[in-house]
């Protein structure tokens, strides 16, 4: 273990660097340093890194999950309770693995990035400009320890009366998005009779997994997205890493759903962005259009096109964003009808609902010239 203490200023980004792979270490320390982010210690397992976070202070952890003496998970809850501190998992786990990566999100780390090849890899350096900004995104969030929220997974939301209709729930969400969407999807009434897309950053590997918890944790079916596949009322899908969800097609009762793998949008795929285009492009009878926590400008356009099609647009506070980007970027169009805590998201979801008339002089799914996904 490196460093002797905190000494950088308050525009340097500094790091520890967590992985019991000496090799694995060297290459993370040297992509950091090339790219302005200083180092400012090492640790080869959760104990050494509990210490060092609690000597050194860093403003951001990369935590391997796999190591000897205390293993990622664990330590990632003891700094979280000791020392609230950014922390991205670099994870390895995807499939029938992926399991780890969200229990150690759970604990309290703010997102993952995914270690190309393996523990040891020489194929990181080909995915540095992601894993630069990741860091990056990571170190400016807002850390808290998992009991802060503890409070916010609650029964659903009660007195909803059942809705004859199906309205639409679209979702955007990247940095620190899958805690917020396991305690949303957890409060949603069934009896709201929505029909949920969901667009998270997340790459492939992690999705079906991903999407298996949110079923767990809601009373509405949550799947992983297919091409072709119809979503139904009561029903939800969350968007397959490596593709964009589109919308080919809009019914009463059923919306018929396409993948397309051709290019990412903002960097990313899937992209909430193209999913709320494409949402754009057809009739629909009431939508609630919801951007929460993440970096960068994804869902903003997107948002704001639903809004013009006269879609309810709620946006996530910046006290209870991990990282304030996709929701301040969607309140700056003005096209944001409420800004809501996390634990208040699921109520004004509710409420919003039948307020279509009240938020917007434009009819509900209005077209607006646009082909079935085209870009932003």
């Amino acid at each position: 273990m490196t460093g002797d203490g905190h000494t950088g200023t308050s525009n340097t980004i500094e790091a520890l660097v967590v992985d019991d792979s000496t090799f694995m270490r060297a290459v993370i320390v040297d992509i950091l340093e090339r790219n302005d982010i200083t180092v400012i210690g090492e640790a080869a397992d959760g104990r050494e890194a509990v210490t060092a976070v609690e000597r050194l202070e860093p403003d951001v952890v990369t935590m391997d999950i796999e190591m000897p003496v205390m293993d990622g998970i664990e330590a990632v809850e003891v700094i979280m309770n000791r020392r609230p501190t950014p922390i991205l998992v670099l994870s390895s786990h995807a499939g029938e693995d992926a399991e780890v990566t969200f229990e150690a999100l759970d604990r309290g780390a703010v997102d993952f990035f995914t270690k190309p090849g393996g523990e040891v890899s020489t194929n990181l350096p080909s995915v540095e400009t992601r894993l630069v900004e990741t860091i990056k995104s990571v170190a400016r969030s807002t850390p808290s320890s998992p009991a802060d929220g503890s409070d916010a997974v609650v029964n659903p939301v009660v007195d909803t009366p059942p809705n004859e209709t199906s309205p639409i729930l679209a979702i955007a969400a990247s940095t620190g998005g899958p805690t917020v969407l396991d305690r949303l999807l957890s409060k949603l009434p069934i009896e709201a009779n929505f029909r949920i897309l969901i667009v998270q950053h997340m790459p492939s590997g992690f999705t079906e997994r991903f999407a298996d918890r949110l079923d767990r944790a809601s009373e509405y079916a949550i799947s992983e997205a297919h091409h072709g596949m119809e979503l139904s009322p009561g029903e939800g899908v969350l968007a397959q890493g490596g593709a964009h969800l589109l919308v080919d097609a809009v019914t009463e009762h059923s919306i018929r759903l396409s993948l397309d793998e051709r290019e990412p949008v903002h960097n990313v795929m899937p992209a909430a962005d193209v999913t709320f285009s494409s949402l754009a492009n057809h009739d629909w009878d009431e939508l609630l259009a919801v951007v929460v926590t993440g970096m960068g400008a994804d869902g903003a356009a997107g948002a704001e096109q639903l809004k013009r099609a006269g879609a309810t647009v709620i946006a996530q506070d910046e006290e209870s964003s991990a990282v304030f980007g996709m929701p301040q970027r969607t309140i700056e169009t003005g096209c944001v009808d409420t800004i809501a805590s996390e634990r208040e998201l699921a109520t004004e979801i509710v409420k919003h609902l039948d307020r279509r008339e009240q938020t917007t002089g434009t009819p509900a799914g209005q077209t607006l010239g646009m082909t079935g996904g085209e870009r932003p």
